[in-house]
């Protein structure tokens, strides 16, 4: 298939387009006439990091952390990075662990529903964009560039390819609302168009299609996928630019077991001495945006962002301190349960948006400006102090979380 775009060189530039595609087309004909008119935008930047100047997460789907760590692909990654052996999903299903990882909260979502997350809540776009960081999504199999659809599937086997629900920003109204943001969110084409061009961003996040990312298949199917896309990525010099790759699962397959995830990190900004290495350490997908603020010195959401650990080869070059899990209840917690929230569909687990800590401070790293003028007023009627009412066998920390 063939996509109409239109390549935007330069640092954060936009583009303007004739008419706007419609964001929701669904139907063959009108996604195809949408793509003819479908705005991408392709914004670089050069801003020098801590310990990386570029992060690119790859997630993949519903595995075991033993399966995937059993699979010849998964374990040739593993040789040549850091294997993360702690690092945890935050309920089950997908969408709220993909909602979480840009976001800093799911808001209680204990489903894969089509929702858009209200424009007053923020995500790492937000941060990113304030010092000037570039970014993209790239999804396979997406049809055109800011499409809102729930789905598209195959158009000559009918299987399911591009999915909503595994595209993260696409959820956040913030970026839907905003034609230039929504632009960096697009197929997997483009990520090769970029590469070419040497118009990569610096922060990325890649979500493989149905089949490729293990959903509708298997893990030998996702880690061949994964050897395929990313092996000659690593030996590429327009990929490897003081790197860290994230290769990642959203969630276990066994739901009656602690929801650990098989993590690895690799690229040019792992230190040779680290190459091959296990890190014990406890993370969540969290933790993916409390690092990214660390490297780059970057605001936090206010969110769950604040107090999640920052991965350890980056925290000893930013004076974050690693929290250890502590208390002997440890192996009761399998974070399997969504917490109370508007998006939680279950009768008696509706509860309030919750609001950012509009004093957080991580590090000397605090909230976001434009967030504190977004909340400052509404913090003290409706101050997230972990009174809601959570579900037997999940007691999360709850934000704000103080440094």
């Amino acid at each position: 298939m063939r996509f109409s775009r239109t390549l935007v060189a330069g640092s954060l530039a936009s583009a303007a387009i004739a008419a706007p595609a419609s964001p929701t087309a669904t139907s063959a004909k009108d996604v195809y006439a949408a793509q003819a008119t479908a705005l991408t935008r392709s914004p670089t930047s050069h801003v020098k990091g801590k310990v990386f100047d570029r992060y690119v997460s790859i997630w993949f789907e519903n595995t075991d952390f033993d399966m995937a760590a059993a699979d010849p692909n998964f374990q040739y990654f593993a040789k040549k990075g850091i294997t993360l052996s702690n690092n945890f999903a935050l309920t089950h299903p997908s969408e709220p662990n993909y909602m979480a990882a840009v976001g800093g909260d799911y808001l209680g979502l204990d489903g894969d529903p089509f929702v858009s997350v209200p424009g007053n809540v923020s995500s790492v776009v937000d941060l990113l964009e304030d010092k000037g960081i570039s970014w993209g999504m790239y999804q396979e199999d997406m049809p055109y560039s800011g499409f809102e659809g729930s789905g598209w599937v195959n158009q000559k086997n009918g299987a399911n390819d591009y999915v909503r629900k595994h595209n993260p920003e696409i959820m956040y109204t913030s970026v839907v609302n905003n034609k230039d943001r929504a632009a960096q969110v697009k197929n997997l084409t483009m990520f090769y168009e970029d590469l070419k061009k040497d118009k990569l961003p610096q922060w990325m996040f890649v979500t493989p299609n149905m089949t490729s990312d293990g959903h509708d298949s298997s893990v030998t199917v996702a880690g061949v996928w994964l050897k395929t896309f990313l092996a000659p990525l690593l030996k590429d010099k327009n990929f490897m630019k003081n790197t860290l790759v994230m290769i990642t699962f959203d969630e276990n397959e066994t739901y009656s077991t602690q929801n650990r995830v098989f993590s690895v990190l690799v690229g040019d900004a792992v230190p040779k001495e680290l190459v091959g290495t296990t890190d014990s350490n406890y993370y969540n997908h969290y933790s993916e945006i409390s690092t990214v603020e660390a490297n780059w010195d970057l605001f936090t959401l206010g969110r769950w962002d604040v107090g999640a650990n920052v991965f350890a080869n980056v925290a000893k070059h930013t004076d974050d301190r690693l929290r250890k899990w502590t208390g002997s209840d440890f192996n009761t917690r399998y974070f399997n349960y969504s917490y109370p929230g508007i998006f939680n569909s279950k009768k008696g687990k509706w509860a309030p948006q919750p609001v950012p800590d509009v004093h957080s401070n991580r590090s000397g790293r605090t909230t976001l400006p434009a967030i504190k003028k977004t909340w400052e007023k509404e913090q003290p009627k409706n101050y997230y102090h972990g009174q809601l009412e959570i579900p037997d066998g999940y007691n999360p920390p709850v934000y704000p979380y103080k440094y």
